[in-house]
């Protein structure tokens, strides 16, 4: 088993900025791909941005400029640096890595307030 636990979600002002993180830990064979997905209110869960073993990234047209992702493969884990957030940011954002098939983390809520 895999598991992916994010942290580091929270309540944050309008123009302000998180830092989200996601750990993998389990039967960890090789991890290739991770991203962060989001699901706000009353609409579908959406791709926020993804980042391959190499590094190579792809992120949303709605984030760019304002996200970046990164990883740490020694520790299996990736970070979502969001700057210059907006209320249609909010949601909750949920970690995803492929591992020997999808691995999803239980989500955490970000709320952008005006």
């Amino acid at each position: 088993q895999v598991q992916l636990v994010e942290s580091g979600g929270g309540l944050v002002q309008a123009g302000g900025s998180l830092r989200l993180s996601c750990a993998a830990s389990g039967s960890i064979v090789s991890i290739n791909d991770m991203g962060w997905y989001r699901q706000g209110p009353g609409k579908q869960r959406e791709l926020v941005a993804v980042i391959t073993h190499n590094g190579g990234t792809n992120y949303a047209d709605s984030v760019k400029g304002r996200f970046t992702i990164f990883r740490d493969n020694a520790k299996n884990t990736v970070f979502l640096q969001m700057s210059s957030l907006k209320p249609e940011d909010t949601a909750v954002y949920y970690c995803w890595a492929y591992e020997r098939g999808s691995r999803w983390g239980q989500g955490t809520q970000v709320t952008v307030s005006s």
